[in-house]
């Protein structure tokens, strides 16, 4: 009797915990002729149990991300595996886990004391009962694999772990690196139907309006601009959020913004709107924007780029292995050895600040002086997203994942 290829063989179900961004972007739907089912656990509860109390005291008595991070399901959930996005499981049924930082994605890691550097001293987590538990589960064989989205994000697991050596090998074993797939948009600049004789248009996307560089973006758009009457053109979408995280920035900061945008009928301002919509908007800009104070990874880079647009960005965490000079334009900023920006202190942040504007500037220059290096840059884009981000072997490789994960392969 012959036995199915991996090819023929189906996969039936994967579980998944929620249905955000993320597990849309790495994980639902992605691999062709499998199902997908969402699952509940305990931490579900535990989540909205919290949330309920935070609302009625008005303020955060708890913090969630213990619970949107964490999962156990009392193997009642009827999965052939389940793959998680940040997630560690502590039940017995198959998991995989893709991630962005660090895993454990526990709140007493993420608030671990760090210096001015913004380098983390992660000794003081030894003697966290719960980040040993974490480990304990991420070694045990019912977690068979760990997805880091960058080489940036893998080298932060690996220096963590150094401080957990009895449990390194075990885990390093089973990490890898899984770049995000990427459809593309346009096969070619030409698709786009966007000359480059008239004005140029530049784009942002992203909530944190402040954190990825926005406040930047507008103010040296704008005294360019005022000074050597620039034909371009920027569309904004941003809810204008204030997330307080890495700029420090004010009300007073947001209201500046909000009263430049206001004013300027070269800006095209959107607070929000779906992701098929920013889409098409990217397929009619020039140039894309993110020069980002922190940044996980990026996914606007890779949207913009699959639409034809180089895009402007900072070298912090995973940019500088999706973007660089080739295809875009890089803006150099102090980082520690985690790839983050260093923004501690108020100096630090204006040094970021006039490195991010003053290149900025330079990047304008150049495409006025030259336009065609929109098109040259705009091919290699689309070029890189093919052969780096392509769909169809990112699921192929998944799917051997999942394969390997449950046996199949031995069948």
């Amino acid at each position: 009797m012959r036995h199915p290829s991996q090819e023929e063989q189906t996969i039936v179900p994967i579980g998944y915990k929620f249905d955000a961004y993320p597990e849309k972007r790495n994980i639902i739907n992605i691999v062709p002729d499998v199902e997908y089912k969402k699952v509940r656990d305990i931490f579900i509860l535990k989540q909205r149990l919290a949330s309920l109390f935070n609302r009625l005291a008005n303020r955060q008595i708890f913090s969630l991300i213990d619970s949107y991070n964490q999962f156990y399901d009392f193997d009642l959930n009827r999965v052939s595996l389940l793959h998680f996005f940040n997630t560690i499981s502590y039940g017995s049924t198959p998991w995989i886990t893709t991630f962005e930082t660090f895993l454990p994605r526990l709140s007493c890691l993420l608030s671990c004391p760090s210096d001015r550097n913004l380098e983390l001293d992660f000794s003081a987590l030894k003697s966290e009962t719960k980040m040993h538990k974490a480990f304990q589960a991420l070694s045990r064989d019912a977690c068979r694999r760990i997805i880091a989205m960058s080489d940036c994000n893998a080298n932060m697991q690996k220096k963590l772990l150094k401080e957990f050596s009895e449990y390194q090998e075990n885990i390093e074993s089973k990490l890898i690196v899984m770049h995000p797939p990427q459809r593309v948009f346009v096969s070619k600049y030409a698709d786009k139907d966007l000359s480059l004789d008239d004005k140029i248009t530049f784009m942002f996307v992203g909530s944190s309006f402040f954190r990825k560089g926005g406040q930047e973006i507008i103010q040296t758009l704008k005294n360019l601009k005022d000074k050597y009457n620039y034909n371009l053109e920027l569309t904004v979408v941003s809810s204008l959020n204030i997330d307080n995280y890495a700029t420090k920035e004010t009300p007073s900061d947001l209201e500046k913004v909000k009263h430049l945008i206001e004013h300027s009928d070269w800006i095209n301002y959107f607070p929000q709107l779906p992701n098929h919509e920013v889409i098409e908007l990217m397929k009619k800009s020039h140039i894309g924007l993110l020069p980002t104070y922190a940044d996980t990874y990026g996914y606007s880079v890779l949207e913009f780029q699959a639409a034809g647009c180089p895009v402007i960005t900072t070298n912090v965490r995973a940019l500088p292995e999706i973007n660089n000079d080739r295809v875009g334009w890089t803006i150099a900023v102090p980082k520690n050895s985690l790839g983050e920006a260093i923004y501690t202190t108020k100096e630090d942040r204006y040094v970021i600040s006039k490195l991010i504007c003053e290149r900025i500037e330079q990047v304008v220059h150049e495409i006025f002086a030259n336009r065609a290096i929109i098109l040259e840059k705009s091919q290699n884009s689309i070029s890189r997203i093919i052969e780096h981000h392509s769909i169809d072997r990112y699921a192929a490789k998944l799917r051997n994942i999942y394969l390997e994960a449950i046996g199949a392969d031995k069948t």
